[in-house]
């Protein structure tokens, strides 16, 4: 049986919740930031953080909350848009892929013992390229069967190209800032044993 979440753990979550509101919203003040359609976002890094933070199970499902929060019509999704009409849209698979993603980065972290440096950037390198496969498949199928437009699958990877540097930057520092904040958040909550066995 495993064990329930605490109080404060489902807090945490919710915090990450309202951390990807904020970061899918930059170009709502800064809509230059935007190529084809897709705007520059932090999701993706506190998509990341939260896999690492709270772990697969609890990171999983603050993403999982995310996607039903703005599917239920709040305004969380990128440029404040709401809906399935969002998750449908081009950029839809790299909402999607943010629930894999914590639950994919959560669990290589939790495979270590005592987690470094090391682990921590190859969980949110893994991390990222999920989110952008994903992402970038989703965009090519949704621009080429549902809009019916014509893209071809190396036009999709170039024009994400340009959010790459970006997200590179950021997964080095999500990466760089972890052990620190994981290392302070277990002492305090014991977060990461959410995802062993109990009795």
């Amino acid at each position: 049986m495993k064990r329930s979440f605490k109080t404060i753990e489902i807090t945490y979550a919710a915090m990450f919740v309202a951390l990807m509101a904020i970061g899918a919203n930059i170009t709502s003040w800064l809509p230059f930031l935007e190529v084809a359609g897709i705007p520059l976002s932090m999701g993706p890094f506190f998509c990341v953080l939260a896999g690492i933070l709270l772990g697969s199970r609890l990171g999983a499902m603050s993403m999982f909350v995310y996607l039903l929060v703005g599917i239920a019509g709040a305004p969380v999704f990128a440029q404040f848009s709401s809906g399935m009409g969002a998750v449908l849209g081009s950029s839809g698979g790299f909402i999607l892929s943010y629930i894999v993603t914590a639950f994919v980065v959560g669990l290589i972290v939790e495979k270590q013992a005592k987690p470094g440096l090391a682990t921590f950037m190859t969980a949110s390198f893994a991390g990222i390229i999920l989110i952008y496969f994903i992402g970038t498949t989703y965009m090519y199928f949704i621009v080429n069967y549902v809009v019916e437009a014509d893209m071809t699958y190396l036009a999709a990877w170039k024009i994400m190209a340009w959010f790459s540097v970006k997200d590179i930057v950021f997964t080095v520092l999500c990466a760089m800032i972890a052990p620190r904040l994981y290392n302070a958040l277990n002492k305090s909550t014991k977060i990461s044993t959410i995802n062993s066995k109990i009795a």
